[in-house]
């Protein structure tokens, strides 16, 4: 492999690439890679992958759809959370003292 054809290779690739971060689609690897899977990285490790033949840029709408699922994702999570964290306060009856037949004897 020329290592130079690659690195600049990969170099003209990612001054195509506008921003710091962009959302990725997979290519089938032998090793197990799946097609189509989105992952969002920088733009230096998507085009070392595009360079790869791993993966391809995904279209403005499948990573605005990336996007929004995995806010979508974070937000069920903190709600999760939050119902996690809720807390009861118990009240005694003002005499202080408990209803007969719920534990202490009078």
């Amino acid at each position: 492999m020329d290592l130079k054809a690659y690195f600049k290779k990969v170099r003209e690739i990612e001054s195509t690439i506008p921003t710091a971060y962009v959302v990725i689609a997979s290519h089938e690897t032998s090793d197990g890679g799946k097609t189509g899977t989105f992952t969002e990285v920088s733009k230096g490790l998507a085009a070392r992958m595009i360079a790869e033949g791993r993966g391809w840029l995904a279209s403005d709408e499948e990573s605005a759809a990336f996007r929004a699922a995995g806010a979508e994702a974070k937000r069920e999570a903190e709600a999760l959370e939050v119902a996690k964290q809720m807390h009861f306060t118990l009240v005694q009856p003002a005499d202080g003292r408990s209803k007969p037949g719920r534990g202490l004897k009078e």
